[in-house]
């Protein structure tokens, strides 16, 4: 694959922008005095500032480049994880849920669950949610690193090495005020550079009756119905009859109930930049706010993967290459593995000449730097405030916690590099994220649930759940593959019992195991031991 060489233009508009991000924190760094300064900003960021940052902390590159290789895999079907897997959790989370979260004054989602249940189920949440923002970091790092191999040829150890340095500098300066106001700007910067994508891809392909016809070739290559590819409905009711391999049942429940609501009610990502609002009717309105572009983004997002299958006689997106041999990697049915997560980097080198290529690419390190930079904020929170002060040095001075914050800051870009090399074994790295979700999430939200509207839940079931939950959906992943995967990471490590048609229909089904097994023992053990006397 050729690289890319980038005119003057081009490079300036990038160093330009990394100037202003190093920049903010740099300013901001004589603002954070305190610990809450540095991871909850004092409290005090208005409403439609936390509403952005709380979208963009989400809209990391691996929603802009794991959402195109999703376009581009299972088609416009990927629209239901904004339409019906994040917008109604979403309002939800703003009309009912951030009165717990803010009125409680808890200073992260763990701490929460101390006050509402016991030390031991903050302990575990706090462990296993460090452990997913690491992972999710590492995801986001993989995914800059790729894009830099590609289009500027650095290797890839070098790539991630310099994309979480900078990440590094400006989230180290000005903790959660820094990461929040570079997330309101890299939300506009992700706007305009990838519109003209969209546009410029359609207009190319005759717009969208033109794409319409021409996925309809691919989908009848790949032995499904021609509409298959363009239809979000019309074909789930047989999990064999769409590309994402699931039926209706599991494509509501899995990811319209589960893990949507798991994710974005209980994540301490996303809730972490309404917990910074300034009141409590502007941490309602943060997540209100982001829903209105959120309804838009599929049309910013994974239009661009499904053109990149269409696009020029043969496509853009390349083979997934074997690093071992340098050919072409190939599934257990010996078929070539299509790198999907290159399908939006592609479709910009394509479309996108100089100058407004220095924008695309800085709207892909925008995005990078906001998913990133929200997880290390949330996991040197949660690590310092819940793990660190809680077992290791209670009692201490909140300069010393301050100080700790910072170093949690380094330890988990540290934590990211090694989680980078574990996304290179999926060519998708959106199925990766929902994996984690769904071990993570899922039995999450069915502890808060049942802790939010059933009075009766107790510390012992909540922690029995979660444990279970977590038990549960591992057991499900170890005994199921995907079609075509082989036995390792994907699953079947257990015995191959059953194989779905998918890797993201196996995670819908592991997310609903989890989150049944977690609810169903949270009230078990619930009604077996005595409940916390009302005070």
């Amino acid at each position: 694959m050729r690289t890319v060489t980038l005119q003057w233009i081009d490079w300036l508009v990038m160093l330009l922008y990394l100037a202003f991000v190093l920049g903010i924190g740099v300013a901001l760094k004589r603002y954070v005095r305190t610990s809450t300064d540095f991871f909850l900003s004092g409290r005090a960021i208005p409403a439609w500032v936390t509403g952005l940052a709380f979208i963009s902390a989400n809209l990391g590159a691996q929603e802009v480049i794991g959402m195109g290789a999703s376009g581009a895999k299972y088609g416009i079907a990927t629209s239901h994880f904004y339409w019906i897997g994040a917008i109604p959790a979403m309002v939800f989370l703003g009309v009912f849920m951030m009165p717990y979260y803010y009125g409680s004054r808890a200073r992260s989602v763990p701490e929460y669950l101390k006050l509402r249940f016991d030390e031991k189920t903050r302990a575990l949440n706090a462990i296993s949610f460090a452990t997913m923002t690491v992972f999710s970091s590492g995801i986001s790092l993989y995914a800059m690193g790729k894009l830099l191999n590609l289009l500027l040829g650095w290797q890839f150890d070098t790539s991630i090495l310099v994309a979480a340095a900078i990440v590094l500098l400006y989230t180290y300066l000005g903790g959660l005020t820094s990461a929040i106001y570079n997330e309101v700007l890299q939300f506009f910067l992700i706007v305009f550079g990838f519109a003209p994508l969209a546009w410029l891809g359609l207009r190319d392909v005759g717009g969208w009756q033109g794409l319409t016809n021409r996925l309809a070739g691919v989908a009848v290559t790949h032995g499904f119905a021609p509409g298959a590819y363009t239809h979000s409905w019309r074909y789930m009711g047989s999990a064999t009859a769409n590309p994402v391999g699931v039926e209706w049942f599991g494509l509501v429940m899995g990811l319209g109930f589960v893990l949507s609501f798991g994710y974005w009610c209980t994540d301490f990502l996303v809730v972490q930049r309404a917990m910074a609002a300034d009141s409590m009717t502007a941490a309602r309105r943060t997540p209100l706010i982001a829903a209105f572009p959120k309804m838009l983004f599929p049309f910013l997002v994974i239009l661009p993967g499904m053109l990149a299958l269409v696009v020029g006689p043969h496509g853009l997106v390349p083979m997934k290459i074997d690093t071992s041999t340098g050919s072409a990697l190939r599934d257990a049915a010996g078929r070539a593995v299509l790198d999907y997560d290159l399908a939006t980097p592609m479709m910009l080198v394509h479309y996108f000449p100089a100058g407004l290529l220095g924008v695309g690419l800085t709207a892909l390190m925008a995005s990078f730097m906001s998913g990133m930079a929200g997880n290390v904020t949330a996991f040197n929170t949660v690590w310092t405030y819940d793990l660190y002060q809680s077992y290791i040095r209670p009692g201490a001075t909140d300069r010393h916690y301050l100080a700790m914050g910072r170093f949690a800051t380094v330890f988990g870009i540290v934590l990211s590099l090694v989680a980078a090399y574990v996304a290179v074994r999926f060519n998708n790295i959106m199925d990766l994220l929902q994996l984690v979700f769904a071990f993570v999430n899922a039995p999450l939200f069915a502890t808060f649930a049942l802790g939010m509207f059933w009075k009766r839940t107790t510390g012992h079931g909540a922690f029995a759940g979660l444990v279970a939950g977590t038990l549960g959906a591992g057991i499900h992943h170890g005994l199921t593959l995907p079609l075509g995967a082989t036995i390792g990471i994907k699953g079947g490590y257990l015995g191959a019992v059953t194989a779905y048609p998918s890797e993201l229909a196996q995670t819908f089904w592991t997310a609903i195991v989890a989150w049944v097994t977690c609810f169903v023992v949270t009230i078990a053990v619930s009604l077996a031991t005595r409940p916390r006397p009302d005070s």
